[in-house]
């Protein structure tokens, strides 16, 4: 391990165990008198924002204050980031993020506005899943056969992903490794992007979630491979895990909720217990398998456990595929 992925690491072990152990250091009465900040590090309209305003609907009537989701986005999600470990510890500002902040951004970026110790964990909210989709062009319907074809045409064939260091990348990336398989990559601006030039025929393979992906299935432009997840998805569940396959392999992105570190114990397990309760609601239910997202609602010390793993996964991808710090 880094040096930097050991100490991210360690400060996610310390934060948990103080979550745990450290006496409330406020009456739970008086939390929340004020309204509560959800910082998500993108765009509107992106699956962090589609979920943190699911989420602060909710919220609000289980907290008694109004949740205000706010829009951070650039620098690979580091303004947003920098913005909640530059806020004060008191419970008012957390940060809804994938976990590549924690587990991927140190490994792709020399320099970050942002130290992964200054977040702590406090719920992972939900799983997204995503689908390895193919040209309907290629003639593979099944991860065998496209293995088959790309040794068949080393070089060939290409993949497109949502940027580099995306759970999309990093995927292909993974499969390339463990498949021993050479394609060449295309990086787009977003998943919206890479799906459109699958569909336009400019690209031959594509990880995207499956509400993104799903048209372009249904107009007989792509069909669905397998998913990156350790078990099928109950969106598609004809659809291969790619764990049949290599056994072991997850990298579904995690949605999850951060915040500021030395938030008290009770502040942070209170608002882990609140989300773990509202992602069961049956109306939250349906709106997150719209957006593609699978509910969870674990609380900070199962994340950490989460965070722990992908960590481990990804570093082996990163130096597997030979990714260097920009």
């Amino acid at each position: 391990m880094t040096p930097i992925h050991t100490s991210a690491l360690m400060a996610f072990g310390l934060a948990t165990s103080a979550v745990l152990t450290t006496a409330p250091v406020m009456a739970q009465s008086t939390y929340p008198n004020q309204p509560i900040r959800i910082v998500v590090p993108n765009p509107p309209g992106g699956l962090p924002d589609v979920l943190s305003r699911i989420i602060a609907d909710k919220l609000k009537d289980k907290l008694g204050q109004s949740v205000v989701v706010e829009n951070r986005p650039g620098a690979n999600a580091g303004i947003g980031a920098a913005a909640v470990t530059a806020s004060k510890p008191d419970g008012y500002t957390f940060l809804m993020s994938d976990s590549a902040i924690i587990t991927i951004s140190h490994h792709l970026n020399a320099e970050l506005p942002f130290n992964a110790k200054d977040l702590m964990p406090v719920t992972l909210v939900g799983r997204a899943p995503i689908f390895l989709g193919a040209s309907t062009k290629l003639p593979a319907a099944t991860l065998k056969e496209l293995a088959d074809y790309v040794k068949a045409n080393p070089g060939k064939v290409t993949y497109g992903s949502s940027g580099v260091g995306s759970f999309h990348h990093l995927s292909m990336e993974a499969l390339q490794t463990d498949l021993g398989l050479k394609l060449n990559h295309i990086p787009y601006k977003g998943s919206g992007e890479s799906v459109t030039a699958l569909r336009g025929g400019h690209i031959d393979l594509v990880f995207a979630a499956y509400a993104g992906l799903s048209p372009a299935v249904k107009a007989n432009q792509a069909r669905f491979i397998a998913v990156n997840s350790l078990k099928r998805s109950d969106q598609a569940p004809d659809v291969p895990a790619i764990a049949e396959t290599i056994p072991g392999f997850d990298l579904a992105v995690t949605q999850s909720l951060y915040a500021r570190t030395g938030t008290p114990a009770e502040i942070v397990n209170r608002v882990a217990a609140e989300i773990a309760i509202v992602v069961k609601d049956p109306d939250v239910v349906q709106k997150f398998a719209a957006a593609g997202i699978e509910p969870v609602g674990a609380g900070p010390q199962e994340l950490a456990k989460v965070l722990e793993g992908e960590s481990e996964r990804v570093v082996k991808i990163v130096k597997a595929a030979g990714l260097k710090p920009n």
